[in-house]
């Protein structure tokens, strides 16, 4: 793996300056650059393993890489292009779009939670619970990307490159073995993390607020649970009861004020990616899809009207998979982004309350956990409309109709704007929700499939080739048709 090769060449360079220090007293002293530490405390760590990790996944602004606008909104109908429409609408990628998300997940983010871990933990350098448990779960929700990304990832031996016995070949862990892991690691976190423990420094996210949290853990807990039900029902059951029958030991949001969110700023670097890419670069490609734009007109939602802005006297959306020919011609009449989503300032959205609740709703309705699946779908609809600022329309429930679960996950997607990632790995499990004919003008390539998963790296074929290979036998093929295990 590239990221191991990176890292090797950094962990010989520390292993020969400890050879020199022991051999001359003295030498240690004298030759410390202040301007050059070569141990990074978590404070400094956490906001760049953060900010990193989140920007790949929201935005990404080099062109070609954008997991989420140049993939997952696009593919999920949220936008379409309105020019260059291979570069991802067409459901075609670049290598570097699969290769330098996978590299920048594993180096710039599971790499540097990994040391925070390692430093913080109670044989750590800087012992710290709460610096190790923010750790936990943010390493927990990379690797979720990553496996939901992928399918089977190098998970267990992932992070071993610089390892006192180093192991440069990583073995690929199935799916199931990953989730299990990373609901271990999250119970793991919530236990350390303690309200009015040790104090924390560089958290950008939930500035400081260790409750806040242990309420991620444990809703990404329900998130991870609820979506491996169909598979493993038994242990899934368990761990939702477990989590929802003791609200003290395992809080969980009850608010959008406990939304997993960065809080971007107005001043660079810490700008929105999509701010960056279609403000300050002027990039104007994407508009809002007509499927997306239909589906919000058939119920008269007003979020719609926050969410994006006409072009015109009326919201028209655009068909996805147009070529540029056509696709221009819409630049004037079809709806656009509205700055809710391209202010500087605006958020990167992990997890929010409204999507807690509809997975609730879900694993009621399944039968998973206990309660009223309606009560919970209308718990879900209303937190999206008040993230928004509008109110649910008097007969909006009743337009609805019957909730099953293609009302849940309906809605569900409509309430995860903004992360085309986690609606994709949705979509990809449920097959909800059933996108609209194709246009008749549209082309696609990927054999017209919508994609199920991306390619692995080619760094992986030539630095990792036999564990590779194991790992795309036990899918299939490395293509983006592959079923991943998750799928009901």
């Amino acid at each position: 793996m590239k990221k191991i090769h990176k890292f090797l060449l950094t962990g010989l360079i520390i292993f020969a300056g400890g050879i020199s220090n022991s051999c001359t007293d003295g030498f240690d002293d004298l030759n410390t650059d202040p301007n050059n530490p070569t141990s990074i405390s978590p404070q400094y760590i956490l906001p760049f393993a953060i900010e990193k990790s989140v920007d790949r996944y929201w935005g990404g602004r080099t062109r070609f890489e954008r997991l989420n606008i140049d993939g997952a909104m696009l593919w999920m109908q949220y936008l379409a292009r309105n020019i260059y429409s291979n570069e991802g609408d067409s459901y075609g990628v670049t290598p570097t779009f699969y290769n330098n998300t996978w590299e920048s997940f594993y180096d710039d983010g599971l790499v540097n939670f990994d040391r925070i871990i390692k430093q913080a933990g109670t044989t750590g350098t800087q012992p710290n619970a709460n610096y190790e448990g923010v750790a936990l779960v943010m390493k927990a929700w990379v690797y979720s990307l990553l496996t939901d990304l992928y399918g089977p990832i190098p998970y267990t031996q992932g992070l071993k490159g610089t390892a006192s016995e180093p192991i440069y070949t990583p073995s690929y862990d199935a799916m199931e073995v990953v989730y299990a892991g990373l609901l271990n690691d999250l119970k793991l976190a919530n236990e350390k993390l303690k309200v009015g423990g040790p104090a924390i420094s560089g958290d950008i996210m939930y500035n400081g607020d260790i409750l806040k949290w242990k309420k991620f853990a444990n809703s990404l807990r329900l998130r991870l649970a609820n979506r491996q039900a169909a598979k493993k029902p038994a242990e899934s059951k368990a761990i939702m009861a477990e989590i929802l029958g003791n609200a003290t030991t395992f809080p969980i949001f009850t608010s959008n004020a406990d939304d997993a969110a960065l809080k971007h700023t107005a001043v660079l670097p810490s700008n929105n990616e999509w701010h960056q890419v279609m403000i300050q670069d002027g990039r104007t490609d994407w508009s809002l899809s007509k499927t997306f734009v239909d589906y919000m007109k058939k119920y008269s939602d007003p979020r719609l009207a926050v969410i994006g802005k006409a072009n015109g006297d009326s919201f028209e959306g655009l068909p996805n998979g147009l070529p540029d020919a056509i696709a221009t011609t819409f630049l004037s009449s079809a709806a656009v982004l509205s700055s809710r989503f391209t202010d500087a300032s605006s958020p990167s959205v992990l997890m929010t309350y409204s999507e807690l609740q509809f997975i609730l709703a879900e694993a009621a309705f399944d039968g998973d956990i206990s309660g009223n699946a309606t009560e919970l779908f209308q718990k879900g609809v209303k937190a999206s409309f008040d993230y928004y600022g509008v109110s649910v329309p008097a007969s909006f429930y009743t337009s609805i109709g019957t909730v099953n679960k293609a009302k849940i996950m309906e809605q569900k997607w409509v309430a995860l704007f903004g992360q085309g990632v986690e609606s994709w790995t949705e979509y990809r499990r449920t097959g909800f929700p059933v996108m609209p004919a194709k246009d008749p003008r549209a082309s696609f390539e990927n054999n017209g499939i919508l994609p199920t998963r991306l390619p692995y790296p080619t760094t992986e074929y030539s630095l990792n080739k036999a564990e590779l290979d194991k790992a795309i036998t036990a899918i299939g093929s490395d293509n983006m048709q592959a079923k991943l295990w998750w799928v009901e």
